[in-house]
Formats: C-alpha cells, structure tokens, sequence
C-alpha cells in the first residue's frame, strides 16, 4: 500500500484528512495523522474569552472524533523528518515511513524570542494566543480598573494578523460596558507602518482609531520588554510604557521543522504558493499556517487551501499536471466592538476592496464596512466550523477569490 502521512490535527491537517481519505482508494492508501495534542482549539474563540464572552470549555473538544474513520490516528510528539528516507521519527522513538508527507503542524507564539518578555508573563504581559493564555488574560482585564494598555505586535507573520487590532477594537468596547473607558488609555503599537497597511482599506477606515480615543505606534520594532519598569523598548530606542501589556509574540512554526532541515528562519515551510508543494522534496507539502506563502495564516486560508489542495494531490499521486491553483484567497471578519464587525475579501495579487459577499449587490455582508450582518456572520462560522469545516463538507463559498460585487475606487 502507499502511505500518506499528515503531522499536526489541527483545522488544516482534518480537513485533509477528512478530504483524502473520500478520495483515495482504502485498498490502495494507508493514511496516518499524528496528533500531537489530542485535542481540538476553536481558535477563533480566544479572542472572545478574554472578554468574558466565549465560555472556555466550549472552545475545545477531543480530537480523536474528528479524524474518518479509515485514517489511523497516532497522539505523540514529532522529532525529526528524514526527508531523504522518508520518514518521520516520533519523541518516543517509533519510526513511520512515508510515500507522501502533509505538513500540518501550524505556528505558534514564543515569548522566549523576545528579551524580558516572558520575566512577568501573566503578570502585567499577557497573550491570548493560546487558550491557556486567553483565559489568565480574562482574569487580568476583568480585575483591571484603569491605567495604560497596550496591545503590542512582536513581528509578522503572526496567526490572524488582524486579531491584535480586533482586540484593541473590543477592548474599547469592553471599558466602555464597564464604564471605565475615560480610566484607560489604549495604544497599538505595531512594527508595520499603520494600523491598516493595504491602500483601499486604510482609506475606508480611516480615523476608525483615532476617534476611539486609541493611540498608534508605528514601525515599532522591538528589542526588549521591561518587565521591571513596566515598558516595552524598541532597537531605535523608543519606549511605551504600560500597566498591562497585551503581546502577540514571534510566531514560528513547528521546531520539528527546523530541525529536519526543512524549514525557513521562522520554521515555516517552503513551498510553491499555488500548488504547495516542496521545491526540493516534491513528495513534501504544507497546508494550513505551516505553509511559507505570502498571504494570512488564518482558517480561512486553510479552509480555501484544502478546497483546491485535495484534487491537485490526487493528479500528483497519479503523475499528472495540477489543474487548480492555489491564490492566496483570504477572507477575514475584524470584530468592531458593539455587536458590529468589519469584513475583507483577498488573495496574492489583490487587495481588500469595497463591495458586498458573498453574492454581488445583495451580500448580506459589506465589504471594508461596519455592519451587523459582518458581525452575526463571525458568531455563526462556529457550527459551520465543525459540523462543516472540519469534515470537509462543501462550503457554499468559492475557493478562488472572486471579483464579482466588489468595486475598484478610482
């Protein structure tokens, strides 16, 4: 039989999964997932918790009842890949081999990259990048009564680059219910040049910011935290003081990664951005936020990923050309604050751009707008993420982005 390996169980590696193992033949396909957490985040939750409005254990379930039945599931921790022997050695010692390899093992935030930064780590730092931290982070807002909060970005890439101005959206929000937003100033401090870096969107919305009373440090490219005086130092030797600082630290894929050689600086994967394959070992791919390619590490991008994924690998397997291409297609809810949130639609080669989704002219979402709709259209995506998602049923969204209802400004 010929062996498919996946590494990593998390919204990537189940859909491909789930996908591949419908469009293989059982007779001739062994497929083996390795879990290395044995249980299931819904990630898009953490950015809820931490404002008391997502009950944690909701937001995670048991990993085994998500993978087929057919596909042998395996709960360790992942050494090293020897890509010239195709195989993949477990921390415990076993050996699989491999016919063809998927790479599904994500990114993951590590404070330890940054001086000082972990010195007062559910102190005054905190993160809500895992769910272990997104629920201290709870605990740390709500005993919170006024002061400096800073909502800081180490460097890109990071999972969900919009998530850091979402919860600077909804921290606003979240002061303003308690009655005590005129007690805390708000800064974003970031290490691009903006709050929104694209053209069209930056000019959309605007001052959105500035009239929430949220300040923005720019180009802010860190050094050190100060755990001690309570501030965060760049290289050019800026400071920004804190009472509570809310970091997303540097993001790196899966150190296995690194160690096997396979790896970029970050550990993320290279791969082709259109097909996802390795470039040096065509039996190698990387799906999900393990992927090096230019575009959000989000589960929107895994879901448009593994939408046109599956049928280029079978052609693959097969010795065949791939037919589909992969286009970086992104879309992305950005919660607002006040039960509104805002929504963008792109791939590689085009920016965020007015106009209405999913159907032209009628939506109901609005693009590069505020809108109730955006807003119960985030709420909703959680059933559809596990009955639907994860499965890999389909999804009445197209997997290449479309420029149909959007508007191009002059």
């Amino acid at each position: 039989m010929r062996r498919l390996l996946i590494l990593g169980a998390g919204t990537a590696g189940t859909i491909a999964a789930n996908k591949l193992r419908r469009m293989l033949d059982a007779d001739d396909w062994q497929i083996t997932i390795v879990d290395q957490r044995g249980t299931h985040f819904y990630q898009p939750a953490f950015l809820f918790i931490p404002f008391g409005r997502y009950r944690p254990d909701k937001a995670r379930r048991k990993a085994a009842p998500l993978i087929p039945d057919g596909v042998t599931r395996i709960q360790a921790q992942i050494d090293r890949v020897d890509a010239d022997a195709r195989t993949v050695a477990l921390e415990d010692g076993t050996v699989l081999p491999y016919d063809y390899l998927i790479v599904a093992t994500g990114t993951s935030p590590h404070p330890e990259e940054t001086p000082g930064m972990e010195d007062d780590w559910h102190g005054a730092v905190h993160s809500f990048y895992t769910f272990d931290d997104a629920v201290a982070l709870r605990e740390a807002l709500a005993g919170f009564t006024g002061g400096r909060l800073v909502v800081h970005i180490s460097e890109m890439p990071i999972k969900c680059p919009v998530a850091p101005l979402e919860f600077t959206l909804l921290a606003d929000d979240y002061f303003k219910r308690r009655g005590i937003r005129d007690k805390v100033d708000i800064t974003f401090v970031t290490p691009l040049s903006g709050a929104f870096t694209k053209p069209v969107a930056a000019a959309a919305f605007g001052d959105m910011l500035e009239t929430r009373g949220i300040a923005v440090e720019p180009d802010f490219m860190i050094e050190s935290v100060d755990a001690e005086a309570h501030k965060v130092v760049s290289f050019d030797e800026r400071e920004v003081p804190y009472d509570l600082l809310v970091t997303v630290p540097v993001n790196k894929g899966a150190a296995y990664v690194g160690r096997s050689g396979l790896g970029d600086e970050l550990d993320f994967v290279p791969v082709d951005h259109h097909t996802l394959r390795h470039a040096e070992h065509p039996e190698i791919f990387a799906v999900g936020d393990a992927a090096a390619v230019p575009t959000s590490k989000a589960g929107a991008v895994a879901h448009f990923e593994l939408d046109v994924f599956p049928e280029n690998f079978v052609r693959i397997i097969n010795g065949e050309e791939p037919v589909e291409s992969f286009d970086g297609h992104a879309t992305c809810f950005i919660e607002s604050g006040a039960g509104k949130a805002m929504l963008i639609d792109f791939n590689y080669d085009t920016e965020p751009l007015p106009g209405m989704f999913p159907v032209p002219a009628v939506g109901p979402l609005p693009l590069l707008k505020e809108s109730r709709f955006n807003h119960w259209g985030k709420l909703a995506f959680e059933p559809v993420y596990w009955s639907m998602l994860l499965p890999g049923r389909p999804l009445p969204l197209p997997a290449h982005m479309s420029m149909r209802g959007k508007r191009v400004p002059a």
